[in-house]
């Protein structure tokens, strides 16, 4: 057996492992990681979760309910992916990334547990690491946020204080069906019977999946657009605030969806105050909201000229998008640096932002699924736009920011992967501090 020396070492020995979606075998089930967490001493049942599934605004809404938690004085865990720039962000305690020293000692300590599970799947693999990480630590209540679907992705061998579930629109057709039912059905899996689940306002076919698997399962369902009132308020550059039972908060995230998921977070934290006697005080809550981070969702990087980077990645997040530009910055032309994988809705994505482009810049990312710049520049051409391409993230902004004026806006959008290299090189040009950087494909 060769030895894990150090961080590099620990990512190259996870990259060995195999990276499957449940999509791809027609024998897929949970059982495999349930005997591996069995062998561990059960981890998953040692804190009270929230599981969070949905098509957008899971990894947001993960992030309000964690701050939220951390500013009650809870020991939280946090486990997300992707990751944008280190894959120590998908696995956070107290807030902050697994430093380097325990992740390696965790992996060091399961290996042999690993090395004897036949099948295992990198995303199992760390889905085991941050459970038994967040049990060792102590802590009281995890937020998961599931990776792609729900009934057959790794997180769902938790059960969950509270289920939840974000809005739900197509992506992953080809893993997790071609019908939105199809997709509501995958995601619903993460619905126990006699269970707290609370539903982010779904369009009606969605919906109808959510409440017909509440009915068979007993399962109490908050309808969040149904069952709580709030209301927005101002909104800028810096933020905005909203009102719920009549108190004021100010959430410095943009976008209107980001008051939609902090409301639902706050209805998940209602369900564990519910089941579990979780207590939130109403400063707790104005300080978690107030302090929370999520870089790469409308993340304004600079003003003279605007640079907003955001990881809309499907035909409705990119309309969200879309809605959000033209609300902070009114009908003005944009130049977007536009790259996405192969296996997203690229055609939608690109309705949704080429109405508002005055130029188009495609690119590609580093990630194994990025699609080719010269393909996505034939699609917009098929719409009936033209568009340049750059053979990277980092010259792409290069040229973007070579043509722009003072008052010029420039977006970053289609992928997660495309925002982050795209981070990266805007800290590089202006002499910042980068983050840990680890590659973006390991599962």
């Amino acid at each position: 057996m060769t030895a894990i020396h150090n961080y590099r070492q620990a990512l190259a020995y996870i990259q060995r492992y195999p990276a499957y979606t449940p999509g791809q075998t027609g024998n897929w089930s949970l059982e495999r990681l349930r005997g591996l967490l069995a062998r561990l001493g059960s981890p998953e049942k040692k804190f009270l979760s929230l599981l969070i599934a949905g098509t957008k605004g899971k990894g947001s809404t993960a992030a309000i309910s964690e701050s939220i938690l951390r500013s009650a004085r809870y020991q939280t865990g946090l486990y997300t992916s992707p990751y944008l720039h280190s894959f120590r962000e998908s696995i956070r305690l107290g807030g902050d990334p697994i430093a380097e020293v325990e992740f390696l000692n965790v992996l060091r300590e399961l290996r042999s547990y690993f090395e004897t599970t036949a099948g295992l799947t990198a995303f199992e693999l760390t889905t085991a690491l941050a459970l038994f990480t967040f049990a060792h630590m102590g802590v009281d209540i995890a937020v998961l946020e599931v990776g792609l679907g729900g009934r057959l992705d790794a997180t769902n061998v938790v059960t969950p204080t509270v289920a939840v579930i974000t809005p739900i629109s197509y992506d992953h057709i080809q893993v997790l069906g071609p019908t939105l039912t199809a997709i509501a059905t995958e995601k619903a899996g993460i619905i126990r019977n006699d269970a707290v689940v609370i539903s982010a306002p779904q369009v009606d076919e969605a919906r109808q999946v959510i409440e017909q698997v509440c009915f068979e399962r007993q399962a109490k369902l908050i309808l969040v657009d149904r069952d709580w009132q709030w209301q927005a308020g101002p909104s800028a550059l810096d933020g905005q605030t909203f009102t719920i039972c009549d108190q004021l908060y100010h959430l410095p995230l943009l976008g209107h969806h980001q008051i939609t998921n902090a409301v639902t977070a706050l209805a998940a934290l209602a369900g564990l105050r519910e089941r579990a006697g979780v207590q939130i005080s109403n400063q707790a809550i104005a300080d978690g909201l107030a302090s929370v981070t999520w870089p790469g969702r409308l993340e304004l990087l600079q003003q003279r000229p605007y640079v907003i980077l955001d990881s809309a990645m499907n035909g409705d997040s990119a309309e969200k998008l879309a809605d959000a530009l033209v609300h902070y910055f009114g009908p003005r032309p944009i130049t977007f640096i536009f790259g996405a994988s192969h296996d997203h809705a690229v055609v939608d994505m690109l309705k949704a932002l080429l109405p508002l482009s005055e130029r188009m810049i495609m690119t590609a990312s580093a990630h194994r699924r990025a699609e080719q710049p010269e393909k996505l520049v034939v699609m917009a051409d098929e719409l009936g736009y033209t568009a340049d391409s750059a053979p990277n993230p980092a010259t792409a902004l290069d040229q973007a920011l070579a043509a722009a004026t003072d008052d010029a806006i420039i977006c970053v959008a289609g992928s997660l992967f495309l925002v982050a290299e795209v981070r990266e090189a805007w800290l590089r040009r202006n002499g910042l501090k980068l983050p840990p950087l680890d590659p973006k494909d390991l599962y």
